[in-house]
């Protein structure tokens, strides 16, 4: 298992996610008032202030405290999507997996098999990890990576994909601001050396 520490001087995510409602359209929605529980099938779309997921089917449940779970699932052949705003910069996440579970009470989203994570400054990709396994941890600005495969898998299959049991990393250095050059001071003629005159 890998474990990244991005040193950035803002959280990953908008803080304010936390406490937006969630909207979702699908195809179709089977909801169990007694367990708090909605299914949504086909072509199911989320969104819940800048987080944006996409998938198969969603499951959503609430827990008595009012924080919200979903796990989404894929369409067969394709992976689920997840993107979300950085706080406070002109920077987006987004990942993708087989299956991607949300935890809204900590704040953290997981990418089950064929996972990636992207990271882009405006439009421009700056960082990009392909494994088996990627946790995104909101409140800590911690993510893990592990390259074991998923139960059942072969290996860490993201596209363009890691070997079985390997991550896969692209990081970008943070460039520096341009910075002027010190203004220097004219040089003074001197008859000697280490001693000033007054």
């Amino acid at each position: 298992m890998v474990l990244l520490v991005l040193l950035a001087p803002a959280a990953w995510g908008e803080k304010a996610d936390r406490d937006k409602p969630m909207n979702v359209e699908a195809d179709a929605l089977r909801y169990d008032d007694v367990r708090q529980v909605s299914v949504f099938t086909g072509r199911v779309v989320l969104t819940k202030g800048t987080i944006l997921i996409r998938g198969g089917s969603l499951d959503v449940r609430q827990d008595p405290d009012g924080f919200q779970y979903g796990v989404v699932k894929a369409e067969p052949g394709k992976l689920a999507f997840f993107r979300q705003k950085r706080e406070g910069l002109d920077e987006y996440i987004e990942g993708e997996g087989e299956t991607i579970e949300y935890d809204g009470r900590s704040d953290t989203v997981k990418f089950i098999s064929s996972a990636q994570l992207r990271r882009y400054r405006g439009a421009t990709l700056n960082d990009e990890f392909n494994a088996g396994l990627i946790v995104y941890n909101n409140l800590t600005d911690v993510f893990t990576l592990d390259g074991a495969p998923a139960a059942g898998k072969t290996g860490s299959t993201g596209r363009p994909g890691a070997p079985a049991g390997r991550v896969k990393a692209m990081l970008t250095p943070n460039s520096a601001p341009a910075t002027a050059p010190a203004a220097s001071m004219p040089l003074r003629e001197s008859n000697t050396l280490g001693t000033s005159k007054p």
